[in-house]
């Protein structure tokens, strides 16, 4: 089976350097005015999915600009055991005919077509260019998978285009969508065409937050508010990864933001990349905190729900359809959401990790010192954290978290007692601590944030 490989990727790389002078034509199950065909300027894709016993077929016409990210498209990408997808870059190519692993036709392969003639393969090896091409394309792809296999085994979930009504009919409303999500049973989000196309749908309102990464609206979709968050091109491989992050098998819960969408769009000017979510129009806990002093009931509540959501982030789930454990690395009182029920929603995964308990690896940039520097354990500050155990960072997230329960203390109105707002150490570091004036405080001199005698004598 590598032969094939080898020749798709060969015929890939050659479509692309050669620049696609002329339209490329594609089959086209949806387009009956055309004469079932369509023209491109990226890819046609062939996608057979295997639902309720049965295979489907869609053969679509890939834009160029929907080719992202270079090198591993969503749109070419397979969801293993449930569809296989692929992409090709000559005419009426996807004619092609494939399996899905675990269907009633699928060989438990990848799906890769089995019958290239040998007029195909003479044509790609052909050459003293090509055999060298060849060389450099084993490689590359080798290390590929080896990354791919260790550090991003949960991918952006691809599904059959054909499967649009089932989640957008036009009476369906964004509660209705936010249900579809919650009992699709896979936890990991909508499929990438709904994703696209509601993403497309929606009318920003107004801007209510920004941040290091770009910019947060307020959005409307089908009469229901969304919080959409707009990253900068620049931040290209954030977005990826936080929405990769979000799409993880079973992460769905009630306390953490709930994901609804992934896009990239073209305003004409410059590329935006999209993250579309659950609006809550208290904003963050820290807004809130700043607002509005909270009961000691409201106490328990924003500090059992925020405690709720991380564990669930920290969960192994074993199982086929399992989830890894996951340390999120800057929890603070900005990055965590307040509810209209008075809960907290975990939010802003853009610098989390995952555990992949088979190999016992841990996908993370080799810079340890990420986060929010007032927010950073003492071993964080030192650089004395084990890099290799994943309860590490699982324990600076609990040390963090034990400073926003510090701030919700602080504004719980007990007897008609209740402080100002403040941030951890804000009398003992700058408004914007260095690492070094963090770490002199937290490690060297070993201060905590005050807790006032009457927290611990107070009675009702």
């Amino acid at each position: 089976m590598a032969a094939p490989r080898v020749s798709v990727t060969l015929l890939t790389l050659s479509a692309l350097l050669a620049g696609a002078a002329v339209a490329l034509k594609c089959n086209c199950t949806n387009c009956e005015k055309s004469g079932y065909e369509c023209e491109t300027d990226g890819a046609c894709m062939a996608s057979t999915s295997f639902i309720r016993g049965q295979q489907q077929h869609v053969r679509i016409c890939i834009t160029r600009d929907d080719l992202v990210p270079p090198g591993q498209p969503f749109y070419c990408l397979s969801s293993q055991g449930f569809f296989n997808t692929h992409c090709c870059y000559s005419d009426y190519c996807n004619s092609l005919n494939l399996s899905v692993p675990g269907g009633p036709e699928g060989d438990g392969g990848e799906g890769w077509p089995a019958s290239w003639g040998p007029v195909e393969l003479v044509a790609v090896i052909a050459g003293p260019v090509f055999l060298i091409c060849l060389l450099l394309i084993v490689g590359v792809f080798a290390f590929q998978h080896h990354q791919r296999t260790y550090n991003h085994r949960q991918r952006l979930d691809v599904e059959d285009p054909s499967c649009d009504h089932l989640y957008l009919a036009k009476d369906k409303t964004l509660q209705d969508l936010i249900f579809d999500l919650s009992t699709s049973g896979s936890g990991s989000g909508l499929p990438l065409f709904v994703q696209r196309t509601v993403a497309r749908t929606i009318v920003l309102q107004e801007i209510i937050g920004k941040g290091r990464f770009g910019e947060v609206w307020r959005g409307k979709w089908r009469g229901g508010d969304v919080a959409v968050k707009i990253f900068s091109s620049r931040e290209e491989r954030s977005w990826f990864r936080e929405a990769e992050i979000y799409q993880t098998i079973m992460l769905r819960h009630e306390n953490i933001l709930g994901f609804i969408a992934a896009d990239n769009k073209d305003n004409g000017t410059w590329t935006q990349l999209w993250l579309v979510s659950d609006y809550h129009e208290h904003g963050s806990l820290f807004d809130y905190l700043n607002r509005y002093s909270v009961t000691i009931e409201g106490m328990i509540k924003l500090a059992l729900s925020a405690a709720s959501g991380l564990a669930h982030l920290h969960m192994e789930i074993l199982g086929t359809q399992g989830k890894p454990g996951i340390a999120h690395r800057d929890l603070k009182s900005k990055n965590i959401l307040v509810k209209k029920n008075g809960t907290c929603a975990i939010a802003d995964l853009g610098l989390a990790v995952r555990h992949e308990s088979v190999t016992d690896t841990i996908d993370i940039a080799p810079n340890q010192r990420v986060g929010t520097k007032r927010y950073m354990a003492p071993e964080v500050l030192d650089e004395t954290i084990n890099m290799r155990h994943f309860d590490s960072f699982k324990c600076a997230d609990i040390y963090a978290l034990g400073l926003v329960y510090w701030e919700v203390a602080r504004r719980c109105n007990a007897g008609g007692i209740h402080e100002e707002y403040q941030l951890p150490y804000y009398d003992l570091v700058p408004c914007d601590p260095s690492i070094e004036e963090m770490r002199k405080v937290v490690c060297d001199q070993r201060l905590r944030p005050n807790v006032p005698n009457w927290w611990q004598s107070y009675e009702e």
